[in-house]
């Protein structure tokens, strides 16, 4: 058994339009109409702001396009794909595993949270279900994982060693 599941990119969409249609309309309140032409002010530090803001948005909405982020669950493994690397993490080498809810972040309306710990490693792996497709096909395989592994409680994690 193998199911791919694709990162959500729609709060990068979302974030390029609202500031797409910032531009717009501060373009078009500070514009000016003379003689039935209109005339944009470039002189205005703020447009420039603006524009950077646009550019940048949508070159992170392009770059994560193209990288095709991706979390795979094997049999056996956990895969973290993207297009140019891919990590593969074995249930076996998993040391523990919390399955819970994470206060502090909401993404897409879930706050469903998995924080693994891989043995010989320092640092904590984290999947926020909410920003992958198809999330509660998502959270029972975690669970069937889960029963696989060591569980472990939140109130033991500490949080300063995250990825």
């Amino acid at each position: 058994m193998e199911k791919a599941f694709k990162y959500k990119l729609d709060f990068y969409y979302q974030q390029a339009i609202i500031y797409l249609i910032t531009l717009i309309v501060y373009a078009g309140f500070r514009g000016s109409i003379i003689e039935d032409s209109f005339l944009l002010v470039f002189r205005d530090p703020i447009l420039y702001i603006i524009i950077l803001f646009v550019v940048l948005s949508f070159a992170v909405l392009i770059m994560n396009s193209i990288r095709s982020k991706r979390l795979i669950i094997k049999d056996d493994s956990i895969v973290f794909h993207n297009k140019f690397h891919e990590r593969e993490i074995k249930f076996s080498d998993i040391e523990w595993m919390y399955i819970g809810r994470e206060r502090s972040v909401r993404t897409a309306g879930r706050s469903k949270v998995i924080v693994f710990k891989i043995k010989n490693r320092k640092r904590l792996f984290r999947i926020r279900i909410g920003r992958y497709e198809h999330q509660k096909e998502l959270l029972q395989l975690i669970h069937e994982i889960g029963k696989k592994v060591p569980q472990r409680k939140m109130r033991d994690i500490k949080f300063g060693d995250m990825e």
